[in-house]
């Protein structure tokens, strides 16, 4: 008689064939096309910060599976996944020390310290794009193509310039690496046809960004400007790639495509009334925070359950009041703005002309400038010239006396090489081209160091004085006409300053005789 032996196992019974491994190779191959047109695009640069990334992350995981004697975990790819994602995410100019910095920060940070995958509360990609915004946010806002930066599609529409759309959705506009919607649309496709997603998060994402941009974004049925801020903004690939992960999403598909609201009503509201170079990596970072809330009152149905019919549905209507409270409380975030924006654009606009009276004496009424301000239109809101590095020049205007005489001349002018972001200031020029003054609008430099940049003692070195071109003196006891002292502590701010003083009169020169 023959000898059989049967396997007695506990549940579940339900196998699949898909592995961890298996699972992030597809995911993997979804990212080869954006990954492609990336490098197409940025090339060497592109290059360099995916393969620091990836390297990283994989010898972080290698290292930190080691020091904590835990079995070795580089072979399930998801060290990979996590990698390629942050790089995608990242700016072409940044190096390869910043990708690897953050590519160790998510996999042992966000992933390891929590007990490794299966295990981390919100996407280690995600994460350490946040953590690198934070630690270097000039580098992290630099985008740019093959060394030239300028700027990117959703702030050339918000400036009112044009904006290619084909180049937005094929990825050969101004971006992070993995900008090209058509890659990572190539790639969505792919992840559903091998049923590595599903489409309940991606739709879900996609349609209430699209529905709310077109409630609460102020142009109505513009599809330029729906499109633009669909291709152009992060939203795919945080509803495709980012918002899927496993680990960070709901379980449930009802769970899911509440999920998947939140993510595209916050990713819509942090695009339409936020500042964040990124909103929809925070949509996701913050929607991963609702998955154990969405979990507990979101439970699927066991198999074979015949419950009463108020059991049946008391997720529905979990999930109706959650989305319900997500709706309320971005129309009343909405509606705040609406009801504050002009009071706000109207105190932004007396600072502006209070700068203006400040650093050109005499002038009562100030007029647009016609040689400069075309000057202006042409550069597109482009950087004015590469030289000074990342300097803009926003507006110049002709200071008039109450005679209407010419009492000097205004320039309104904005550098991105501020020690912690942005610097705008409003330069006066008297009518023979010297400096009169230096107001500044925009300045969150550090306290007790670059801050005091707004100082007299630093600002007053200009008054007077024409140029062509200003030098740092980073010692003190500056004794040649054109050096100025730099501020103690603080020459990346200083230097700052000082270019986009010296960008102001080299255009100011170039286009008034």
């Amino acid at each position: 008689m023959e000898n059989s032996l049967f396997n007695v196992s506990s549940s579940p019974h339900t196998r699949s064939p898909k592995t961890t491994q298996t699972v992030m190779r597809d995911v993997i191959i979804a990212l080869l096309p954006a990954t492609a047109m990336g490098i197409y695009v940025h090339r060497l640069n592109g290059l360099i910060v995916i393969l620091s990334s990836v390297i990283a992350a994989v010898v972080g995981e290698f290292v930190f599976d080691k020091i904590v004697g835990k079995k070795n975990t580089v072979k399930d790819l998801s060290a990979v996944v996590t990698g390629l994602l942050l790089a995608l995410c990242l700016p072409e100019g940044v190096g390869p020390v910043i990708p690897a910095l953050g590519a160790l920060f998510a996999v042992i940070i966000v992933k390891g310290i929590f007990g490794g995958l299966g295990k981390n509360f919100m996407n280690p990609a995600l994460a350490a794009r946040g953590f690198l915004l934070i630690s270097f946010s000039t580098a992290m806002t630099t985008y740019g193509i093959d060394g030239v930066t300028s700027a990117t599609p959703l702030a050339d529409m918000a400036a009112g310039n044009s904006v290619d759309l084909m180049s937005v959705f094929i990825g050969t506009s101004n971006g992070v690496i993995g900008s090209s919607t058509l890659g990572l649309l190539i790639g969505g496709i792919y992840l559903l046809a091998t049923k590595t997603i599903t489409l309940h998060i991606p739709a879900a994402s996609l349609i209430s960004f699209a529905l709310f941009m077109f409630v609460a974004g102020g142009h109505g049925i513009d599809p330029q400007f729906l499109l633009v801020n669909i291709a152009g903004g992060g939203i795919i690939m945080a509803a495709v790639f980012m918002a899927t992960d496993y680990v960070t999403s709901p379980v449930s598909s009802t769970g899911q495509i509440i999920y998947g609201i939140i993510v595209g009503i916050l990713g819509a509201l942090f695009h339409i009334y936020g500042n964040a170079t990124d909103s929809a990596s925070f949509s996701v970072i913050i929607a991963n925070l609702f998955v154990p809330l969405i979990d507990e009152y979101i439970v699927p149905k066991p198999f074979g359950h015949r419950g009463e019919k108020e059991n049946d549905t008391m997720g529905r209507k979990s999930a109706f009041t959650l989305c319900a409270i997500t709706l309320i409380a971005g129309l009343a975030l909405s509606g705040i703005f609406t009801l504050t924006k002009d009071t706000i654009q109207f105190q932004k606009d007396e600072a502006a002309k209070a700068s203006y009276v400040a650093v050109c004496p005499g002038a009562e009424v100030f007029d647009d400038h016609e040689a400069m301000t075309a000057a202006i239109a042409e550069m597109n809101g482009d950087v004015y010239d590469e030289s000074f590095g990342r300097v803009y020049i926003n507006k110049a205007y002709e200071g008039k006396g109450a005679d209407g005489s010419v009492q000097g001349y205004v320039l309104s002018v904005t550098t991105k090489d501020g020690y912690d972001g942005t610097i705008t200031m409003t330069l006066g020029l008297d009518k023979d081209g010297a400096i009169s003054g230096i107001a500044f609008t925009e300045l969150h430099e550090t306290a007790g160091m670059g801050m005091r940049c707004d100082e007299p003692e630093f600002k007053n070195q200009f008054n007077g004085k024409k140029g062509p071109a200003f030098i740092l003196n980073k010692t003190g006891g500056a004794s040649a006409d054109n050096e100025i002292n730099s501020v103690s502590g603080a020459s990346i701010s200083s230097g700052a300053v000082l270019n986009a003083v010296n960008a102001a009169l080299d255009f100011f020169a170039a286009n008034v005789k």
